[in-house]
């Protein structure tokens, strides 16, 4: 058989040498590069394990060595032995230890009398991978929880049955102003305004149960203080504990929409006044330079000043007819663009 070729570090805790003289060639059989520290004692174990020069991918443990035995032992050993599987080797007298030793922690136990190579490969390979998955998952929830609570845009969790807060991350609690505990009392309905239940039931009818790609992302929700806001919700749905639940990720848009109607708003106050100069200003211009053009017919043969004055009011009339026009052309390309 071809034997593994990763390396090992192991450790066995083991106070008769023979026995640990056969697990140490019973692993040699299918480990290629295998590293062994062996403790006789509770004490020696220990020094190796609090050694930060030391690294361990898994223990061996002895139930009874001459300073520490049984329950005390294992517990003793998994707290030194962090993050490193530990996996107790017994005998017929302390079976029933050894399966109890599994609830304090240890990831397995081997009865000695039943080793073999393929046992022991066996056991090595299943217990590494099993708690570097487990400080794989502890971590991947870790980092979930950190982007769940650190997010700075509020979130809740809830049954997608009974609308009922299942969870809300910190953002939520400032935003909305309840407290944890109120909050997971709560159901949907009682974030919205008492006028929006319709909708809010439209909306989990068209987006959660039909799936409508017409849902409308832009809602509104009440705090704790009655005050109403905007906001924009992006929803999503998830698993927790094998049950669907719902996930909305909120964005409170009060402001922005805010200036939008104030920008709105201005809009339709330039409008009125394009509209002022290019109908109500313009028609006295206009009247005006008809009697300006009467007054040069009648004033024919005039003096010079006279035929000046004219000229020059003249010239101020369709200056300024002139910039009417040009505010009015800028007053539609402006509403062209809306």
């Amino acid at each position: 058989m071809a034997k593994d070729e990763e390396n090992y570090h192991i450790l066995v805790v083991e106070d008769n040498l023979g026995d640990f003289v056969i697990l140490e060639e019973y692993l040699s059989e299918s480990l290629l590069n295998l590293k062994t520290k062996h403790a006789e004692s509770f004490k020696a174990a220990a020094e190796y394990l609090e050694d930060v020069e030391n690294y361990f991918d898994i223990v061996f443990l002895d139930l009874s060595l001459p300073d520490k035995s049984g329950e005390e032992l294992v517990l003793e050993i998994i707290k030194l032995a962090i993050g490193i599987p530990v996996v107790v080797l017994t005998g017929f007298s302390n079976l029933e230890f050894g399966s109890r030793s599994l609830a304090l922690g240890a990831s397995d136990y081997l009865l000695k009398d039943d080793l073999s190579p393929a046992i022991l490969f066996k056991s090595l390979l299943y217990n590494i991978q099993r708690v570097k998955f487990i400080s794989e998952l502890k971590e991947s929830r870790s980092k979930y929880s950190d982007l769940f609570q650190l997010n700075p845009s509020p979130i809740i969790v809830f049954d997608l049955e009974t609308l009922k807060v299942l969870d809300i991350n910190q953002a939520a609690i400032l935003k909305y102003g309840y407290g944890a505990e109120e909050f997971l009392s709560m159901n949907l309905f009682d974030f919205r305004p008492m006028e929006d239940s319709d909708t809010l039931r439209q909306a989990i009818d068209g987006f959660w149960v039909k799936n409508t790609k017409d849902f409308k992302p832009i809602t509104r929700h009440l705090k704790k203080n009655q005050e109403i806001i905007d906001v924009e919700i992006s929803p999503a749905k998830i698993k927790i504990n094998n049950k669907d639940a719902g996930l909305v990720l909120i964005n409170d848009i009060t402001e922005n929409l805010k200036y939008i109607r104030k920008i709105e708003e201005q809009n339709e106050a330039f409008k009125e006044i394009a509209w002022i100069q290019s109908h109500v200003v313009r028609a006295p211009l206009a009247r005006l330079l008809g009697l300006v053009n009467l007054l040069e017919i009648s004033e024919e043969g005039a003096s010079k000043e006279n035929n000046e004055l004219l000229e020059f009011i003249k010239g101020s009339v369709l200056e300024l007819d002139k910039i009417v026009r040009d505010i009015n052309e800028k007053s539609e390309i402006i509403s062209s663009r809306e």
